[in-house]
């Protein structure tokens, strides 16, 4: 088996479950060439984000990857059912998960923290892309001594056959929740996100309790192989997306071959802050006929007012398009913020006026079409 040593150079890669990082540092000296396509043969160094990318071994900031086949994944009995599993476990009586990874997705310049985690549930917990899980943070709920935290809902961020592609992990994508005080503008820990603070600080190994799986308004419809799915998120609302993306561009599922478009609209504040960027970013380059990928960065773009650019902004942008294929048929999602709606339905009134339409009786059309999917938070 032979193996080579890199120092500068393009390479055709095999990309493994890390390759969620907006960036990849490659820190492994030795690249094997001749592994399978997509196996985790290298390391990304996802910590140089924090050391504000100091690490001199960092060869590469992106790989031009001309062909790559999509990964095997098992078991494929995981597309037997017919209808999604919904809450096999209950948050009174929760499975204990397993922590496998947790991993910073953010640079230096992003105003919180973003964590990457992978749940080890064994296949106990299965999932369909689009639900969630219910987190049970340890402790005592201060308002009811004596009894559990109250369940936290999270989106998960992988494919139902998680980022090992084999049927037992889920992923999910977590800001840290962290309270500061408007006077003084120090934190005050006492009043941060219990569950996030939990699952960002938690090591692998570490054991969890999880209920669900939960939800059916965001599951990806797949009786249309060629569909049009309009995706829309702000921060980590991209999570269900993400399972999405890798179900059409990544993973070999012989029961799904996507030959519609996807189309992702992530709006954060930076660049910094982009979430699964490398991956998207890849997707663009492999399917440029079924993939497009529009980001919004409040704090670094401007939009046509000359204010900041929201996601909202970016969709005034290709209204017309957007609005044509809705009237095609076409799917759209929104997940994010609950902050991020009243915006957005501004905007799309504002177009639908301006083309002489109801927006009223649109949504109300496409909400009895079932093109209409919203979960915020």
């Amino acid at each position: 088996m032979s193996h080579l040593t890199v120092s500068q150079m393009a390479v055709t890669v095999p990309v493994s479950s890390d390759f969620s990082v907006r960036r990849s540092a490659f820190k492994a000296s030795n690249l094997n060439l001749r592994e399978k396509s997509w196996a985790p043969v290298f390391t990304l160094d996802m910590k140089a984000k924090n050391r504000g990318w100091r690490n001199h071994n960092v060869i590469c900031m992106s790989v031009q990857q001309a062909s790559v086949p999509k990964v095997a994944v098992s078991p494929l009995e995981l597309e037997n059912p017919t209808e999604p599993p919904l809450n096999l476990h209950k948050p009174k009586e929760p499975y204990t998960a397993t922590i496998v990874s947790v991993e910073r997705l953010v640079g230096p310049k992003a105003p919180g923290e973003t964590c990457h985690i992978v749940i080890n549930h064994d296949g106990n917990v299965p999932y369909w892309e689009g639900q969630s899980y219910g987190v049970i943070p340890p402790g005592e709920n201060p308002k009811k001594p004596g009894t559990p935290h109250n369940v936290r809902l999270y989106s998960i961020a992988s494919t139902r056959y998680g980022d090992n592609f084999d049927g037992k992990t889920a992923s999910l994508c977590v800001r840290r929740a962290v309270y500061y005080d408007p006077v003084t503008g120090k934190e005050d820990p006492s009043k941060n996100g219990v569950c996030s603070n939990f699952l960002c600080d938690s090591k692998p190994g570490d054991k969890i309790k999880i209920a669900g799986p939960s939800g059916k308004i965001m599951l990806l419809p797949e009786d249309d192989p060629n569909a049009t799915h309009i995706m829309i998120a702000t921060g980590t609302g991209v999570a269900p997306y993400r399972g999405y993306l890798r179900r059409m561009f990544m993973e070999s599922v012989p029961t799904f071959k996507f030959g519609g478009l996807a189309w992702l609209f992530l709006g954060v504040a930076n660049a910094d802050s982009l979430l699964y960027d490398d991956e998207f970013t890849k997707y663009l380059k492999d399917y440029p006929d079924n993939f497009r990928y529009d980001r919004a960065l409040s704090r670094e773009e401007k939009n046509k007012n000359g204010g900041k650019m929201y996601v909202q902004d970016k969709i005034e942008e290709y209204s017309d398009e957007i609005f044509k294929l809705l009237d095609n048929g076409a799917h759209i999602y929104f997940c994010g913020l609950r902050g991020m709606m009243p915006g957005i339905q501004e905007t799309l009134k504002r177009v639908a006026e301006k083309r002489g339409e109801s927006w009223e009786e649109k949504l109300s059309l496409l909400k009895k079409n079932k093109q209409w999917h919203v979960e915020v938070y």
